[in-house]
Parts: C-alpha cells; structure tokens; sequence
C-alpha cells in the first residue's frame, strides 16, 4: 500500500512538473504579433490534407508550424497577399497533396488573384504529380528540381469490393436501399462496379478531366488536346518536361527562391523578405481605415455522427448535433457577428443526426443572414444539411448530391458456425431480433424495414424541395443516391452557384448589408483547441450507449466507417470517392 501511494504521488508530481514546464514554455514563447516588413513575397508550402479545421495542438508557437495549413488559412493569406502592396508576389511550392479537386480550385483562384493584381507567382516543384502540377500551372512560371520527375499521369478512380471476402469468412451483409445509385452498401453485397455506379463515377471523372485540361491549357497558353496529349505521355524526366513545355526551366530550391526574389522586387536595399503563411497571417492586417465587420465560418467537417468519439483528439473531425448546437448558441450570442457561412466537407452519415442539425441551421438562418459553402464534399448527409434554404455554393469539382437512404445489417452466423461458436436468442416481441448480427432478415422483417426506408428517403426529397423551393416531383430525377459534379448540381437546380469562399462572402455581403467599403473578417468556429482544452476536459458520455465493441472499433477503423458502427438508417456516400 505505501508503494502504491509513492507510485502515486510520483505520478501527480510528474504531471505537475510537465504542467508547470508547459506553461512557462509557453509565456516563454507567447506569440507576439511581428513587425510587418516594409516588402514581402509569401512562400507557400502545400502538402497532405488541407483541412477546414485545425487539429488539436500544444500551445507553443514552435510546434504550432507542424501542424497542416487550413483552407481558411490558405484563402486569406492568398487575398491579404493579393491587396496588400508590401506583398510582392508568391512562391507556391506543392508537394504530396492530399485534398480533392474543389479545394485546389480554390487555392487556384487566389493564386489568380494575386497575378491579376499585377505580382507574380512562381512555382517550384518537387515529386509533383497530377494535383500538384494543376497548382503550378496557375503560376506565371513552373521550375522543377534538375534530378526530378514529373508524374503527370491523368486521373482515376478506384472501388474496393470485399464480398468474395466475405464470403470465404461466412460473413453476409445485408443491405437495403433507397435509390439505384445509392451504393455505398455495394463493397459488401458485389464483386464488381454496378452499371449505375459506373454511370456516375464516370461522369465525375469526365467533369474532373475537363476542367483539368482547360486550366491548364489556359494557364499554360496551348490547347485542352494538347494537354491531355501532354497527360497520355506522362510521367516526365525533368529535361522532357522542360522540353514539353510542361516546365520552364529547371533549377534547385535556392536557386528557385533566388530567382524569384529578383522578380518579386530585386536584390537592393529593399530586397523582399519570405514570409511562410502562418508568419504573414500574424501580421496585422492593412486595413486602410476600413471598417471590419466579423462573419462566423461555421465548420461542419467529416462524418455525421450522433455523438461524438471517445478521442477528444477527433471530435472536431466528426460532426454531431451536440457540437453543432453549442457552436450555434455562441454565433447567436455574439452580437458583433454579422452573418454566417456553414461550410461543409461532409460525406454524410447518420439519418436522424442529420436532421437534427438540419433543424438547428434553420433556427441560426433565421436569426443571422446565413449562406452554406460546399468544400471537397457536401454529398448524403452532408447535402441534406445544406437545406436551410439559404443560398448554397459549390466549386465545379465539389461532389455533392447523393440524395438517398441506405441501411446495411452483418449475419455473423456464418463465420461463428467456421469457428465452432455458437449463439442462443430469447426474446419478446415479434421484431425485437431485427438488427441481430446471428441471423438474416426475414421477408416480414424486411418488409418492416424498407417502410422505414422508404419514409426516411420521402422525406429527405421533402427537405430538398423545401430547401431548393421546388416540387419534390423535381427532385426526384436527380436524387436516386447519385452524385454529381458541382457543375452539374448547379445544371440540376441542387446549388445555387459554383464558386468558392469569395463567392460566398460575396453573398453574405448582401444578406447582411455590409458595403463593400468595409472589410470583412471570418471567424472560424468551432476555435482551435490546443492540447490544454482537450486534456482538461472530460470524455464525453455520449458514447455511454454504444457498446464496448463498437467502441473499439470506432477509435480503431477509419473515421468513414463510423456511422455504420452507429446502426440505424444512413444518408452516406461511399466509403470514398477519390479522384487519383
């Protein structure tokens, strides 16, 4: 016992010791706000995923550089840079990228932005392939390591099915749907791409490809054919790019940043200095006398839940009706917020949650001028959050739509009976072993649950037209679980515009009345959290209703199949829609 109580003590004096280190550390190195330089040129480094959210991090400036640049980040370093004089150009240096299409139009327009305010914009590449080579061809010129390779190769996309699998293992999973495209069941019940499926993803690809091959082909000063000529010969060394016409010349780092910095304002006494993104971003804003007017940038990011995970690190990667609510109740408390955009990078999920948060937008929309911006995807779940019945924005390459319901059940008996287990059922009520993972659906049972079905997908195609003011007899042809192109939602009538944020808050201009001599300012909510706020907090007891397996396997398998561990109806894309 006196060990035990030394272990501890040990124990609470080692947290204090690292508690007090962490916050002299961080006085320490409190972020102060820097001197601006009389001349700049921002380099922009762009790797990995771009997320709509920060992640949880340690409070010290020193490690806040590790974490990934955000897409809000990006987007106002890339306009401050294209207003402000001390800004004389950028640097773009994108390498291993992780982010849909939507997300690169979007860092695409500001990089046009700050050509067209008459600066340049540089790119250096480095182990660049398709995604980073669109990037680079938005920029005045494109250099490219000397040893290196370009790994322009087109796009595709990939479908994983898992039935032989499971059929080996005696595993069956039962799937009932609302809508022919609604796929997202087909991994586990198919062996191979349905017509339907094949249908829609190549119409996505075809979308994609497009706009890639008149970007680029625009940027670059040649032909759409030209490009996809370019892409069908693909990869490159680096003289063959040069010699393509892909790159225009081929130097290392330094020598790229050199050269840049001569373009971007000379080599005198007032050479430019390089600032990275979160540097610049830290420096006060040139407001020129202009009022700021604050509009909320309320973040909906990942899958629908109904509640949040027990890994407090993640549960701003997940979006639930609780932690909508609270963000609703501090934009509506705030006086000095003037509007709101809902963004949303959501692939769906749970039925009833999405209603729920459905419902709670309304309530904001009714209280604040509200318009919802679409990032990478605002499909199923994600879509149906969106019909507030504001105005709705997506990039061309946004996929979104995916009206439709699926419910998805797994018989275990199967792989019980290989493993010589065995499981007895005792119950009361005639439906009371629906769900239960030992046996199939009956056809009374299935009968029950396509009712179900079929009246959660009625009213999802309700709050469409509600939302879009159309008659769900509208909607109907174009839901049926399909995806679509941003483009050809807007064709469809199920966005507004395609656009990105600029759009958005061009919008919101209007509902709010704020003039355009006034700037305005996004605030990001939910705020950041630093390490301190998620280990100062409890876990939440949301989770006390799933059972302990689920709750192993939620913090263990990918965030995409959390809503299946959940149960219950699902409005939900396919695992992933990845254009490659």
């Amino acid at each position: 016992m006196k060990k035990f109580l030394l272990g501890v003590l040990a124990g609470f004096l080692i947290a204090g010791v690292t508690a007090v280190v962490l916050v002299f550390a961080t006085l320490k190195f409190a972020r102060r706000t820097p001197a601006p330089p009389e001349t700049a040129w921002l380099t922009l480094k762009l790797g990995g995923e771009l997320p709509e959210l920060q992640p949880p991090m340690l409070p010290l400036p020193a490690l806040e550089f590790r974490a990934p640049l955000t897409m809000g980040e990006v987007w106002s370093a890339l306009r401050r840079a294209a207003r402000e004089p001390r800004v004389k150009g950028v640097l773009i240096k994108p390498s291993g990228l992780a982010v849909g299409w939507a997300k690169l139009e979007e860092i695409r327009t500001g990089l046009e932005l700050v050509r067209k305010a008459g600066k340049p914009v540089h790119a250096w590449l480095a182990g660049a392939g398709t995604r980073e080579y669109y990037l680079a061809s938005a920029a005045d010129r494109i250099s490219m390591s000397p040893e290196d390779v370009l790994d322009l190769r087109g796009l595709r996309v990939e479908a994983t099915y898992l039935k032989g699998t499971l059929d080996k293992l005696g595993i069956q999973v039962e799937v009932e749907h609302a809508g022919k495209y609604k796929d997202a069941g087909d991994m586990f019940t198919r062996t191979s791409m349905s017509p339907e499926t094949r249908e829609a993803l190549d119409a996505l690809l075809d979308d994609t490809y497009e706009r890639l091959c008149q970007a680029v082909a625009a940027s670059r000063k040649t032909t759409p054919e030209k490009v996809r000529e370019w892409i069908d010969n693909g990869p490159y060394i680096a003289p063959k790019a040069v010699q393509a016409g892909l790159v225009d010349e081929l130097a290392y780092e330094r020598d790229a940043d050199r050269k840049f910095e001569d373009s971007a304002g000379g080599r005198d006494k007032q050479k430019p200095k390089s600032l990275a993104v979160r540097d610049y971003l830290r420096i006060q804003p040139e407001t020129r006398g202009r009022k700021v007017r604050q509009v909320a940038l309320l973040v909906a990011q990942g899958s629908i839940l109904r509640s949040a995970p027990a890994d407090l690190f993640s549960e701003d990667q997940v979006i639930t009706p609780k932690g909508i609510e609270q963000q609703v109740k501090l934009i509506e408390n705030d006086p000095a917020i003037r509007g709101v955009i809902v963004r949303i990078d959501s692939p769906g999920g749970d039925a009833v949650a999405s209603d729920e948060i459905l419902e709670q937008l309304k309530r904001l929309s009714k209280k604040k001028p509200l318009v919802v911006s679409m990032s990478d995807v605002a499909a199923s779940g994600g879509y149906y959050m969106a019909m507030t019945g504001d105005p709705v924005v997506a990039y061309p390459g946004t996929i979104t739509g995916s009206i439709g319901v699926i419910y998805g059940k797994v018989n275990l008996r199967g792989l019980y009976a290989k493993l010589g287990m065995n499981r007895e059922i005792l119950k009361r009520g005639r439906f009371a072993d629906l769900d239960s993972t030992f046996q199939p659906l009956t056809p009374e049972g299935r009968a029950r649950l396509r009712e179900t079905i079929d009246f959660i997908y009625d009213g999802f195609l309700q709050r469409v037209a509600e939302g879009r003011r159309k008659k769900k007899e509208e909607i109907e042809p174009v839901a049926q679980g399909r995806v679509w192109s941003g483009k050809r939602a807007r064709e469809h009538g199920l966005v507004d515009r395609t656009g990105g944020l600029d759009e958005a808050v061009a919008l919101i201009r209007q509902k709010a009345g704020i003039p355009d001599n006034e700037m305005v300012r996004l605030s990001v909510y939910p705020a950041p959290k630093t390490w301190f706020d998620v280990w100062f907090r409890s876990a939440p007891a949301e989770n006390a209703g799933m059972d302990g397996e689920a709750a192993l396997l939620r913090r263990a398998l990918p965030a995409g199949l959390a809503p299946w561990l959940e149960g219950g109806l699902l409005r939900v894309l396919p695992f992933e829609v990845r254009i490659y």
